[in-house]
């Protein structure tokens, strides 16, 4: 298995990654995922460029190969992110000790020049055993990301484990489980809307519909212990659906108001791969008299780009039905520009850490630019998110981006809010004047 890679080429891609960890579930009873994340790599790449930052990440690569042995499988799920298979281990202090092995391998730099480079990591570890039930790719890797997003979050360690083993047994998965269910049944889910802006009138086009929980002894949450339980005990599609139907009884008080505005529904994975998608958005479309012409829905970069037919099949299904398909945080991964070519698409969404760091590096206008070029060349909406500035907003109309959204014009507000502020003149600046802001 083990192998000294010459390129980040030969290392095998997230989708022929994923489909080894398929192959090795069914060999053994046992199976462990760590995703490694090199910490602040566009760090890296801003200052000293991406071929030089290209060769850290091979040097990183066959430095974990050598680090773990030839019985692992190595994998490089999307820019800066590694997977690494163990099989047969479902040991999660085992997992513990190869981090910390892990991060004391690395406090040896690494060196370009004169320039040195200690990399760090954030490691997101999911431990299965199929001994006793039938193995789920889907949520095994699901749960694999679910833990590296904790781990990035976590204030003292930069680690987190989760385990399909007995899962439900765990006083606070059945908490988590619990809370979803409840707060389902009680109406506690309500949507906030982020307004979409006409960058050069500043009028209000649309929104994105952000998620937040009224959680009964906390108050107002973000929604993040939701999803992490939706994604551990499968129950994604249930929240994904409900947000949909929210979705359209607000597009429903809109067509009420005479309000000719669109909105934006970020979608899961898992929604992706389910039959039932399409099949849903045709009946909320006819129940609520709303064309669907009146959704987006936002993909992730790495799903959108996938290679995967279903996911291609159901793009093309929703945009036959008139349904707008955005890709989110376009720019954040390594974008395949081969799948940008080939995918329909209605709008790139430029991930707003190129957007807030506009002023501070040329290097992120630049960024801007070649997709505002690729947008052009096929015909999609080119959406800014993260403006928080008067300096952005100007340099955005200079490059020629004609949508976005940002604390500039408005955080994420109830719906009554939106409507209100929907129906007003928006301000930034000193001047009352939209073209002129």
């Amino acid at each position: 298995m083990s192998q000294v890679h010459t390129s980040l080429a030969t290392i095998p891609n997230r989708y022929a990654f994923i489909d080894s960890v398929s192959k090795e579930a069914a060999l053994n009873q046992s199976l462990s995922l760590m995703l490694v994340d090199v910490v602040r790599f566009s760090d890296v790449t801003t200052s000293l460029g991406i071929h030089i930052g290209d060769r850290f990440l091979l040097e990183i690569a066959n430095r974990i190969q050598l680090l773990f042995g030839k019985n692992v499988l190595l994998g490089r799920i999307s820019g800066d992110v590694f997977g690494i298979v163990f099989p047969n281990e479902s040991n999660e202090h085992f997992l513990r000790k190869m981090f910390e092995r892990l991060v004391e391998h690395f406090k040896t730099p690494m060196h370009y020049e004169d320039t040195a480079f200690i990399a760090d990591f954030n490691v997101g570890v999911v431990c299965s055993s199929n001994s006793n039930q039938e193995f789920d790719l889907t949520m095994f890797v699901s749960s694999a990301e679910t833990a590296l997003k904790q781990a990035k979050e976590n204030k003292y360690e930069n680690y987190f484990a989760l385990s399909t083993i007995n899962k439900t047994n765990t006083g606070r998965s059945l908490a988590l489980k619990a809370d979803l269910k409840r707060a389902l049944a009680n109406n506690e889910l309500e949507l906030y809307y982020q307004p979409k802006v006409d960058l050069n009138t500043l009028k209000v086009v649309g929104a994105e519909c952000l998620l937040r929980w009224h959680h009964p002894l906390d108050g107002m949450l973000f929604p993040g212990p939701l999803i992490e339980a939706a994604e551990s005990y499968n129950m994604m599609n249930e929240l994904g659906y409900w947000t949909l139907e929210q979705a359209f009884r607000t597009l429903a008080e809109f067509e009420a108001l005479r309000l000719p505005l669109s909105l934006s529904v970020n979608i899961s994975p898992t929604q992706l791969y389910d039959n039932h998608l399409v099949p849903t958005l045709r009946t909320l479309s006819q129940s609520y008299s709303i064309a669907l012409s009146r959704i987006e829905l936002e993909l992730t970069e790495d799903v959108a780009l996938s290679n995967s037919l279903m996911v291609k099949k159901q793009l093309g299904q929703l945009r036959d039905l008139g349904v707008s398909i955005s890709v989110d945080d376009f720019g954040k991964g390594y974008s395949n520009l081969a799948y940008i070519r080939d995918l329909n698409l209605d709008a790139l969404k430029i991930d707003k850490a190129f957007v807030m760091e506009l002023e501070a590096d040329p290097i992120n206008r630049a960024i801007i630019e070649a997709t505002k070029v690729i947008g052009d060349a096929k015909g999609c909406v080119v959406v800014a998110e993260g403006i928080e500035t008067i300096e952005q907003l100007h340099i955005l109309r200079e490059v020629g981006v004609t949508r976005g959204q940002g604390y500039l014009f408005s955080r994420a507000v109830p719906l009554s809010d939106f409507i209100e502020l929907s129906q007003q003149e928006i301000i930034v600046g000193n001047s009352p004047l939209r073209v002129n802001a």
